[in-house]
């Protein structure tokens, strides 16, 4: 091959690189990526349940106002029965009022949960404060309790997901084994290290490295075990799955590549014992 053609070539697989590898859309939100969790202690009344999932905003990060409604509007297209928030809302104070208010137009059947991330610590008080004026509980090693024909669920939130000796567990040990408990912890190495036991983790953090070469090199992990929780559904050592999502903003770097923002959703089927 001559010089001229293996330069064409090169450049026609780098543009093919590029455009698979594209995150940003009109809808707000590179994509909207779908989980089914089948469990025998999910009751009856709550099969085909529906739970929406972001996390890692970073508002405004790569965002615009206008991309912000976007990334509702397709949340309220969901139809979800409850809408979960991961951690790391917003990397200025006065971004609260805009992404709380916003967000808090989505009116999931079953309201809107959430725990703080990393980057909510420091100012975790006024945060706080901004997401209950909006009407977002807030789960700080916390359970809600949710509904249907009689039955229950259960949502549990880690206060601090990175402190891995504390004794949150214990505001979720009175609910029953063979009750559908989902847990929502900023980081997932939490569910390793506590040796967590729900029937399914909800976590961000990892951004799903933010930035790779499809899926094969990925420089940043904000992960003690690598790549094994990086992004999407994997497993603990003593088998409980856990969720990890790519989130939706950045952080560091106003970049992602080859790892789509997205806002997961988690379908929850009841199959007999």
């Amino acid at each position: 091959m001559n010089p001229s053609c293996r330069t064409m070539v090169l450049l026609a697989a780098a543009m093919l690189l590029i455009s698979s590898c594209a995150t940003l859309s009109s809808s707000g939100v590179g994509r909207v990526k779908g989980y089914t969790v089948e469990s025998a202690d999910l009751p009856a009344d709550f099969d085909g349940y529906r739970v929406a999932f972001l996390s890692d905003i970073h508002y405004p990060s790569l965002f615009t106002a206008k991309r912000l409604h976007r990334l509702v509007n397709r949340l309220k297209s969901l139809d979800a029965d409850l809408l979960l928030l991961g951690g790391d809302y917003v990397t200025t104070l006065d971004s609260l009022s805009a992404l709380f208010g916003t967000l808090s137009t989505v009116k999931p059947r079953d309201g809107v949960y959430a725990v703080l991330g990393n980057h909510d610590k420091r100012n975790s008080a006024v945060i706080v404060q901004a997401m209950e004026q909006y009407g977002i509980a807030v789960l700080r090693d916390e359970v809600a309790q949710l509904s249907r024909g009689g039955e229950a669920i259960y949502v549990a939130g880690v206060n601090d997901s990175f402190v891995y000796d504390s004794l949150a567990a214990e505001a979720w040990a009175g609910v029953a084994e063979d009750k559908f408990l989902l847990l929502l912890a900023h980081t997932p190495d939490y569910a390793e290290l506590s040796a967590a036991t729900a029937d399914i983790v909800l976590s961000g953090h990892t951004h799903g490295g933010q930035v790779t070469l499809l899926g094969l090199y990925t420089p940043v992990k904000n992960s003690r075990y690598g790549t094994r929780f990086l992004r999407g559904r994997n497993y603990t050592t003593i088998g409980t799955a856990v969720i990890t999502s790519n989130g939706v903003g950045t952080s560091r770097k106003k970049v992602r590549f080859c790892v789509p923002s997205e806002i997961v959703v988690v379908t929850l089927k009841s199959v007999p014992r």
